[in-house]
């Protein structure tokens, strides 16, 4: 995990992970994997969630301890968890997102775990909730110049296996995108990048998009309709889908983000599936993929267009061993969850001793 800047060493008997919000995006699926993960070691671990959320149903489903608290929109929820963490007499709070975070500003023996880049009144935000924190999280190195101090910790993906990939009935490379689709996950560049390379090569290429447009401003919309409306013919919307299924349906993947990613799961997930891939430089993309990756300048649909041509053309190596290696090493839950113990150990969480494991039914199975 590299350095350690944690505010101070103190002893929890618990831990109360609590939600940045009800529904499930990229920071609850964390935080229902680090849920997982500091049971696995032993920890006493209890969500703590809008009730009847989808949060609070997944985690009751996954046999976690869950306290639901009456909430139903986001104002509503900062006052509900701070009037319930004046109760608390115990335990570590651990805040999984800027809104847990601010809503206890100010209350002792919390962690702060920010799961985006905090920038204008965010940031602002970010350092009147890191006050008095005995440590802030953050998954990437990249996110350290806007969270100075903080403690990496990095995500980590669930194993994904392409099945059977099915190739297209005429012969074309299917380009994918996978994610909110908006103007700053980069659909506008990847969509004038097909233009490009259709006019090149007509037929050669097709743009597979999955995911919705969720929470993206109208004038937002309007441009990302207009970037899409030359290669209409030649684009297919999945809309939501499994990323599994989705890979299976795709020859390359492309993550071409044009603001600065705090992580970018959905690039370690095609990295443990073998998906061929490419990124931009925003933010941790190029952290995520390291050295063996495939990056670009983001914003640069020129540039974007000829990686693709020259992966696509077998011009460049795919590079699915060494990104899949990666994936092992650094984004695997085994990873995860070796990361989560040094933290655990460092903070002075305590655990139950774990069953020993007989190495020879280990080896047998």
């Amino acid at each position: 995990m590299g350095e350690h800047a944690l505010a101070r060493r103190a002893r929890f008997e618990k831990v109360y992970l609590a939600s940045n919000n009800g529904a499930i995006g990229g920071g609850e699926v964390m935080l229902l994997r680090l849920a997982e993960a500091l049971r696995a070691i032993g920890v006493d671990v209890t969500v703590v969630a809008p009730g009847g959320s989808a949060v609070c149903e997944a985690a009751e489903a996954a046999g976690l301890p869950t306290i639901g608290l009456a909430a139903r929109r986001r104002l509503s929820w900062m006052r509900a968890l701070r009037r319930w963490d004046r109760t608390r007499t115990d335990g570590l709070l651990w805040c999984n997102g800027l809104v847990p975070s601010f809503a206890t500003a100010g209350r002792v023996e919390r962690l702060v775990h920010l799961h985006q880049q905090p920038a204008g009144l965010h940031r602002i935000l970010a350092g009147i909730a890191r006050r008095g924190s005995v440590a802030t999280l953050v998954p990437a190195q990249a996110m350290l110049p806007r969270v100075p101090g903080a403690v990496v910790l990095p995500n980590w993906t669930e194993p994904i296996r392409r099945a059977r990939p099915r190739p297209d009935p005429r012969g074309a490379i299917r380009i994918g995108f996978l994610g909110r689709l908006g103007i700053d996950k980069g659909v506008p560049v990847l969509a004038e990048a097909v233009r490009l390379l259709e006019e090149r090569t007509p037929g050669r290429y097709r743009l597979v998009l999955g995911g919705e447009p969720l929470f993206v401003p109208e004038a937002d919309l309007v441009i990302m309709e207009e970037a899409l409306g030359p290669v209409a013919r030649i684009t297919h919307r999945a809309g939501w889908v499994d990323a599994a299924d989705f890979f299976d349906t795709i020859d390359l993947l492309v993550v071409p983000s044009v603001v600065p990613e705090s992580f970018g799961l959905v690039a370690a997930e095609a990295m443990v599936a073998r998906v061929p891939l490419i990124v931009s430089d925003a933010g941790a993309l190029p952290e995520v993929v390291g050295p063996a990756g495939h990056v670009v300048p983001a914003g640069d649909p020129q540039a974007l267009a000829d990686r693709i041509a020259a992966v696509a053309g077998g011009n460049m190596p795919a590079r699915r061993g060494a990104l899949f290696e990666r994936w092992i090493a650094e984004f695997s839950p085994e990873a995860g969850r070796r990361r989560v113990t040094e933290l655990v150990q460092t903070l002075g969480i305590r655990r139950e001793p774990q069953p020993a494991v007989d190495q020879g039914n280990r080896r047998a199975a």
